[in-house]
């Protein structure tokens, strides 16, 4: 159990209810999510059905109202056990993120309580096969036709596009930087075509991949925010929410690979010993110990600081930079470790740990892009954080257009 952190004895109380149905509930289909590599449809939506997709909705809306770093915790647990359960579950709150932000009050009681509740499971579908994080590139439009829109165009790397009931589309609906817009496509609408599941290198049983609209009509009611806002869409999305959300997934294969990576050393004896009291063993142990140390630092003091509405821009980015670097790095200590005896699934979980904390570098950014952002903090050449323009009223925040 991990105490301080900034936790609450609610947060604590929170860990062990996500702990106990992980253990319980999701444990148990790990072989066969690994042996199909197909979408686990059935458990996404008996964990949607927990609630915990509302952690940062608030209780107007069904909601749980715990804030990041309850969100954090959620994700943390159930990817110690399932780092496919919990990247669907980081996903789906990624969704979250341009509804809660970008909103009208229309749109919020309408999609947020179900969401809460688990009935409905959103996308954010942004990345094209084009362009890829270079948002800019956009290429999908959305073209207005009176009260409706047609949206046309690819969308790619889309987290839960398999199991999702609403995807929140970026498209071109103009010219340069104030030409991209957002909107919500409910995914049964016609001209929603999905790609059939391919399976990845990990997270087997996390649904991801593309898109295509081809003349999907959508009322402009679905339009969230004003024509202009899309780009905003991506980016506060992306920091706030898409940043610490895969944060937490690393964090929980981080934890998981220190367990396991300690269990086996114990059990394993060599010269009458167990093989955690060898000294170069003892060194790598250690290794994983202060990684995670610090990777779990990084994570809850930044989302900490969300919570209390304070600038934390960088310190987002900075968590997802050390998490996904150090879990990787972590989960090739625990594989040098565990030899042979860890490139079998069947004997040890650490080779499905390194696989899956791989998907976690990629997404909200690759360590050289982190790097970069980072750079402009230092260079105090960045524009004005995320995390202190959302404390702005609506009305307002709508007015306060950042020029990227």
């Amino acid at each position: 159990m991990v105490n301080g952190y900034h936790l609450t004895p609610r947060h604590t109380r929170l860990r062990d209810t996500v702990r106990a149905f992980a253990e319980t509930e999701v444990r148990p289909h790990i072989p066969q999510l690994e042996a199909s590599r197909t979408v686990a449809h059935d458990l996404s939506r008996q964990i949607a059905h927990q609630g915990w997709l509302g952690a940062t909705i608030n209780a107007t809306h069904g909601g749980l109202g715990l804030g990041h770093l309850a969100k954090t915790i959620i994700i943390e647990e159930l990817s110690r056990v399932s780092a496919a359960m919990g990247a669907m579950i980081q996903a789906s709150q990624l969704g979250v993120a341009k509804i809660i932000h970008f909103g009208n009050n229309e749109q919020k009681q309408t999609w947020l309580p179900a969401i809460a509740a688990g009935t409905c499971l959103p996308t954010i579908a942004v990345t094209e096969p084009g362009s890829g994080s270079h948002v800019l590139g956009i290429t999908t439009t959305a073209v207005r036709d009176g009260d409706h829109y047609f949206i046309n165009g690819t969308k790619t790397m889309v987290g839960n596009i398999h199991i999702a009931d609403l995807h929140g589309v970026v498209a071109r609906t103009g010219p340069g930087s104030r030409g991209l817009s957002a909107f919500l496509v409910e995914a049964d609408r016609p001209g929603v075509h999905l790609t059939p599941h391919q399976p990845a290198m990990g997270l087997h049983g996390f649904s991801f991949g593309e898109i295509t609209f081809d003349n999907c009509r959508i009322p402009a009611t679905n339009r969230l925010g004003a024509e202009g806002d899309g780009l905003d869409v991506a980016y506060s999305s992306s920091v706030l929410y898409g940043r610490p959300n895969l944060t937490a997934v690393a964090l929980g294969i981080h934890q998981a690979i220190l367990d396991t990576t300690v269990t086996y050393t114990a059990a394993q004896r060599r010269y009458g010993k167990p093989l955690a009291d060898l000294p170069t063993v003892m060194q790598r142990l250690g290794s994983i110990q202060s990684r995670l140390m610090t990777a779990r630092l990084t994570a809850y003091h930044a989302v900490h600081l969300l919570d209390k509405g304070q600038p934390c821009d960088a310190e987002l980015i900075n968590a997802k930079l050390i998490n996904a670097e150090y879990a990787i790095d972590s989960a090739r200590t625990g594989m040098e470790i565990h030899a042979a005896h860890g490139l079998r699934p069947e004997q040890s979980p650490i080779e499905r740990y390194l696989r899956d904390a791989l998907h976690i570098f990629a997404p909200a950014g690759t360590s050289d892009i982190q790097r970069l952002r980072l750079a402009e903090h230092a260079l105090g050449v960045t524009k004005q954080p995320w995390s202190t323009r959302f404390r702005t009223s609506p009305s307002n925040r709508l007015k306060k257009r950042v020029t990227p």
